[in-house]
This record gives structure tokens, sequence and C-alpha cells, in this order.
């Protein structure tokens, strides 16, 4: 795929169901309900991206302003398809994410991630390194005491303070 063809663009609640339909066909992600997925690019658009090859949504994050520290945009979810994998498009989305519109005052950037999650890893580190901030990571959604042992445990990933 030559990504200098993808359009990186803000979802409109349009974009919806074919959000639902990318992520839904990921199998590494937890699924959300196409109204989820509706919410997010409605709602949600400003801090949220959609990556389109060849009128094809292949990568999609979702986002929002975290209530308490709005200077922080806390990363819901990234979800990139299997053949626009490999050519650093996810990478690409977060930084055009941050320079967009009411992101350019965010000063972290928060997400979580499994432990044997190594892609989501090496995502966010190269986040922190071309950012030039550091990375902390500390446990916030144990697998026991949060998920009855149904998923693996989250951990909080803090990136910042952002230099860019």
């Amino acid at each position: 795929m030559d990504i200098s063809s993808v359009i990186l663009r803000t979802p409109t609640a349009a974009d919806g169901f074919a959000v639902n339909y990318l992520i839904n066909n990921i199998p590494e992600l937890d699924s959300n309900s196409c109204y989820c997925n509706l919410l997010q690019c409605s709602h949600f658009s400003e801090t949220s991206i959609l990556a389109e090859y060849e009128g094809q949504v292949v990568g999609f994050i979702s986002g929002y302003h975290k209530p308490q520290t709005p200077d922080t945009l806390f990363v819901w979810q990234v979800a990139v398809s299997s053949k626009a994998r490999g050519c650093g498009l996810a990478t690409q989305m977060l930084l055009q994410l941050l320079a967009s519109g009411g992101n350019r005052s965010v000063s972290h950037v928060e997400t979580t991630i499994t432990e044997d999650n190594a892609p989501s890893w090496a995502l966010f580190t190269r986040l922190a390194k071309q950012c030039s901030a550091p990375l902390e990571r500390a446990l916030m959604f144990d697998r026991a005491e949060h998920f009855n042992d149904q998923h693996d445990s989250e951990f909080l990933v803090r990136i910042g303070p952002l230099h860019r």
C-alpha cells in the first residue's frame, strides 16, 4: 500500500458503520457496537481520525479529552486494517491528530495497553520518542479486580509533556 495515497481526515457520523466494520474485522481489538462507533465519529470527531485508501476505511483512532484534565488526550482505540500495517500509518495518524484543531493544546497523551500487545507498546514508545517526551506506565485495570479474570490487565501509558 502506498501511504502517500492515504487520506487522513476527521470522521463523520456517516463513517460510523465503516469504522465498526473495520474494528470488528481486526481480531485483536475489542469490538464495539455500531452505535458506539457512530458516537465516536460524531460526538468525538475532533479527537478522532480516520484513514481512507482508495475509498475504503483502513485506519481509525478514537480518543477524547479527559474531563478532569482537558490538556490530556486519551486514545481509546487504534485500528489499522491488515492491508495497511507496517507502513507507519498509525504513527502518522497519531501525529496528525495531535496537530489538529482542538488537540494543539494537548500536553499529554494517555492510553491503556495489555502487557502482551507488542504493536501498541511499539507505537506509543515511538510517539514518545518523536515528541521528545517521557513515557510512564502503571497498572490501571487489574485482570482479577476489574475484569473478573475475563480480560488481561490494562496498563495506563502516559506520555508527556509533549514537545512538538
